[in-house]
């Protein structure tokens, strides 16, 4: 009798186990977002909102790009992503549209939407991950945080450890090299640049680059023409126009060390603004231009 009791309460609590363990699963679907807050989902998402195109980058890189079903305006990569639809920019977003499409995740852009309108989200009740990666190691964890909340991990980790294994090798032949001093120009009207907290700074680091308005407070920055010539810098990298346009522009300034020696460069946007994975075609393209700004050396 006894054994048949031990028996009987053991088959008991598996009972309990199998029906508690679909619920203790679901509950791992837990990560952190940038902001710090706990995101949380029972389920995988199968619903997506992508308020950025940086953040819609890093969905479909991590294999949720067939969960995504809605993005904002700008969101051209990858090309797929063009055709989804949109809702509103990433500053100023369609709160209507997005009630009526039901997401059961949105991914948003901490520093490009608006707080008050991610909290409106919020108070609606949608599950909202802030994304805003910095470095590159912030740009990895960001990819593996998206992939596990759409039950991507397997995929997601792949990607964030190419990501990863790509950078190291980047630091490793151009990080030591001999520094140069980088104008890195956003803006011409006002003239605007970006601060070392900013994406753009990581990858001028990588390169073995300094960027010497990078101690400014603001993010970005509106600096003084008058202020670049001072400073000098050995180069000057432009992300807001055509190489050629890049260099007319500087051309009146010859006695300026950048100028002088052919040293303007223009660059993808897309690559250096949006922090995702192309940011290291961007590293890439940068770390040739100061080489070929070392090589000019006297």
């Amino acid at each position: 009798m006894h054994a048949r009791i031990k028996g009987g309460t053991f088959i008991a609590l598996l009972c309990v186990l199998l029906l508690i363990s679909p619920a203790l699963h679901a509950a791992t679907v837990l990560v952190q977002d940038d902001a710090g807050h706990a995101v949380k989902l029972s389920t995988p998402a199968r619903r997506i909102l992508s308020l950025a195109p940086s953040t819609t980058e890093l969905l479909f890189a991590v294999g949720a790009g067939a969960y995504v079903m809605g993005v904002v305006d700008y969101s051209n990569y990858p090309p797929q992503a063009s055709q989804l639809p949109s809702v509103g920019s990433a500053a100023a977003l369609d709160m209507e549209r997005i009630v009526a499409l039901q997401p059961d995740l949105i991914v948003a852009w901490r520093s490009g939407n608006s707080a008050a309108q991610i909290a409106r989200l919020r108070a609606l009740h949608f599950t909202v991950f802030e994304s805003e990666p910095r470095d590159f190691a912030a740009i990895a964890t960001n990819m593996e945080r998206l992939a596990h909340l759409a039950g991507t991990d397997a995929i997601g980790h792949a990607a964030a450890e190419a990501f990863r294994t790509h950078q190291r090798q980047l630091a490793q032949t151009y990080s030591r090299r001999a520094p140069v001093r980088v104008f890195y120009q956003i803006w011409d009207k006002p003239l605007m640049t970006l601060n070392d907290s900013h994406m753009a700074s990581a990858v001028i680091r990588l390169c073995g680059g300094v960027n010497i308005f990078g101690k400014l407070g603001p993010l970005a920055p509106t600096v003084g023409l008058e202020a670049v010539m001072q400073a000098d810098p050995e180069a000057i990298i432009d992300d807001s126009k055509a190489t050629s346009t890049a260099n007319s522009s500087w051309q009146r300034f010859p006695h300026m060390t950048a100028v002088a020696r052919g040293n303007v460069f223009a660059i993808n946007p897309d690559w250096m603004s949006r922090p995702g994975p192309r940011v290291l075609d961007g590293a890439e393209a940068l770390c040739r231009d100061l080489e070929s700004v070392r090589a000019r050396r006297k």
